[in-house]
Order: C-alpha cells, then structure tokens, then sequence
C-alpha cells in the first residue's frame, strides 16, 4: 500500500479507536461477551504461537465453511490459529475444534496494532475466508513475507462496484495476496477485473460439510422438546432470518391456513433478536415459547429458536426450510446446510451472497423459490400436502450437496497444504 494511505490510515485509525470500543461497549448490553479479551481486539495478548497455517473466519458462516480444512490440516499434524471478530464466532470455533486450535480476536484493522499482532503470533502462511479483505492486514502480511491467500472467495456485484470506485488502493491490496481461490467463474472474474492475481475457480467449501453420526439422535431429542413430546407433530424451519423477516413471517403466518398445519420454528440468526422475536409472536397472538424453556406444553405454535450452534439440528427433522435472508434482501444465508440433510428449501428474491449455489439448487430440484413470505408459507403448505413431493425434492437436495463437494482438497493442493 502507497505510504502516504498507511499513514492516513494510521491516523484515522488512531482517532477511531475510541469509538470502535465504545461500539463494543453498546453492543454488550444484548450480548455480554462483546465485553471480554478485548486486549486481543488490540492485539495484546502476547504468547507466541508461530502457528502453521492461520485462518481468519470473521463470524458463524465462514468459521463452519473453514471447519473440513481446519479438520484435515489438524489430522497432518498442523498447529492451527483461527481468528474471528464477533463473539458468536469465537463460540462456533470452540464448539467446533475445542483446544485442537488457538482462538483469538483478530484486532482492529490499524497498522500498528495489526503488525502487533503478526510480530506476537508469527504465523507461516494466512487464509482469509470469502471476502475479509482489510488494506492494514494485507499490507502487514505483505511486508512481514508471510503469504496470504483469500479461500472460498465471493465477490458481489455490489461490492465489486465499491472497490472499482477506489481502483488503484484496491489494485494495490489485491497485490498483497498471494492468490485467490473463488467459488465460481462469475467471482473469480470480479476479483481479476479488480486487479487480483492468480486466481483459481475451485468450487465453494461449504459443499463439503460433514453430517455428524450423533446428529439425528440430537434432532429426534430436540424434536421431542420443542413438540412438549408429541414427536410426530411436523414443523417447519425459518433458519438465520434477519432483521425484519421474523416479524413479516410472523404477520403472515397469523391469517395463513399453515398455521393451523403445523408449528413454526423460526431461528433469529443473532442472539441480540430473540428476545423481540418472542415478543413480536407473543403480540400477535402465537402460543410461543423459546426452545430453551425447561417444559414446552404441546400446541405450541412458534419456538423461538434462542440457542447457538443448533441449526443442522434444528433442520434434521423439518418439513420445509425458509431460508433467512433471501426475504429480506440481504443475499441468503446458508441454503446448502438444509440440502445437506435432505429438506426442500424455499427462498426468497434475494439470493446474492449464494446465487451460484442458489441457482443451481433450482436447476436440480432442491428448492423453490417465493416473491414474498406469504408466498412462502404457501409454498411451505404444498410441500406438506405432497408427501411424495417432499421427499423426491429432499432427495434431490441431498444430490445436490453430494455433486458439488472437493473443493477442500482442491483448496489445500493449490495452497501446498496436502
């Protein structure tokens, strides 16, 4: 990066940290844990891990879409550093590797603090996953020698029109990666329109998801306790929604004759909506309560799913998956989880962040798409209509998942991991 940016940024940065603290701070009135290692976010914490491989997954998705190619590096013997930024992050990575791995914050994006950072862990070679690109960071890697790589990358068009927009800062970052290895040919030309080198299409990690064993005895266990043990009640999932598609779903849902059919179990994607979750199906006049709740009576009409790293759990024994995020124009959330158990997926208009994924499972079946959320209620009741249908379609999803998986191995052979 040009000098005179590193120093602008610096400054900026400098000024700025009052403010990102303070940002923690009013976040950790929903969510406590933005209070803690906050040395870390500052890049303090001082033991020297020299670590193999580190990876940055900033939060819940791209710490699951890292977990196959933390799993193989630590099964060859790797000593593994995954960092993160959000709290929800650093509790997926626990859930996932426990003490197999080191996990910290990565700090805020100042050049000296990130150089801090790199001088204490001194890591052999750095994957940053999908689209975590911060101009200090790269320029820190870049100037410390230690090869930096962008794996299962993604570039929307949206974002792509932002960085054009600072071309040559953006040149000049992309010029700090080593390579990059994009999901599909369609990001894999944004990124070199961009100015990235070596970029390879390699197919999107989060295809080579790994079912547990114990994962249908927790989901027939889950079942159980959110039916208040009538497990044979069917219900449907609105897994990770975002702001504003609880309620539109909730609204919908009061006059719709789905409801009458079958209990909603919808899973706010951040712990800081559960609480209104609850409260906006309270109002409406839902029997609600919250999976965590020692005793659910039977006829329960909503469960607030109020519980972290439980969403394949949650989708095992659904009916349907609506998949958060596609209404409420926010690009998706992670559809091929719900394929990956063999549950038709409904999604809405917005699909951005998984178009390729996104289009392909309507191309072979996995999944059907709805303008609006009453639409896709409807579409929920047909499946459960059909039984026939569902499970053809569920099948088909399964299929779908299997199709597209390697891209893990393809990833550690073009980075001289495997």
């Amino acid at each position: 990066m040009p000098f005179w940016f590193r120093l602008a940024y610096a400054v900026v940065w400098m000024l700025a940290l009052p403010f990102a603290f303070a940002r923690l701070a009013w976040r950790s009135r929903i969510n406590p844990a933005y209070r803690s290692h906050w040395g870390e976010r500052l890049g303090l914490r001082g033991t020297r891990l020299a670590p193999d491989v580190w990876i940055h997954a900033v939060s819940v998705g791209e710490a699951r879409a890292c977990a196959q190619i933390a799993n193989v590096l630590i099964a060859n013997n790797k000593r593994l550093l995954i960092t993160c930024t959000t709290p929800t992050g650093r509790a997926t990575l626990r859930e996932l590797f426990g003490n197999k791995v080191s996990v910290r914050y990565l700090p805020f994006d100042a050049p000296f603090l990130v150089a801090l950072f790199l001088r204490s862990t001194q890591p052999k070679i750095g994957l940053l996953m999908e689209t975590e690109l911060w101009p200090g960071l790269c320029d820190a890697a870049f100037r410390r020698n230690i090869p930096l790589w962008l794996i299962n990358a993604r570039m929307s068009e949206k974002s792509a029109r932002g960085y054009a927009r600072g071309r040559g800062l953006t040149q000049a970052m992309f010029g700090c990666l080593y390579g990059v290895a994009a999901q599909s040919p369609e990001h894999a030309e944004r990124f070199a329109a961009l100015g990235a080198h070596n970029v390879h299409v390699l197919g999107n990690l989060k295809f080579d998801l790994q079912i547990p064993a114990f994962l249908q005895q927790r989901a027939d266990a889950l079942t159980e306790h959110i039916t208040g043990g009538v497990a044979s009640m069917p219900y449907w999932v609105a897994g990770s929604t975002r702001e504003g598609e609880d309620g539109a779903l909730l609204n919908a849902l009061a006059k719709h004759p789905l409801r009458e059919r079958a209990m909603a179990v919808i899973v706010p994607r951040h712990k800081e909506r559960w609480q209104a979750t609850f409260e906006t199906a309270r109002k409406l006049g839902f029997n609600v309560a919250r999976r965590t709740d020692g005793i659910i009576a039977p006829g329960c009409e909503v469960i607030v799913g109020d519980s972290m790293g439980e969403m394949l759990t949650y989708y095992a024994n659904a009916k349907v998956v609506v998949m958060g995020g596609s209404l409420g124009g926010t690009g998706s959330q992670n559809l091929i989880e719900p394929c990956a158990v063999g549950v038709p997926v409904v999604l809405g208009p917005s699909v951005y962040n998984f178009k390729q994924a996104a289009v392909e499972a309507l191309a072979a079946g996995a999944a059907k798409t709805a303008r609006d959320s009453k639409e896709a209620l409807t579409v929920v009741l047909e499946f459960l209509d059909d039984e026939f249908h569902r499970k053809r379609v569920g099948a088909r999803a399964r299929e779908f998942v299997a199709a597209h998986r390697g891209a893990t191995e393809r990833t550690l052979k073009l980075i001289g991991l495997l």
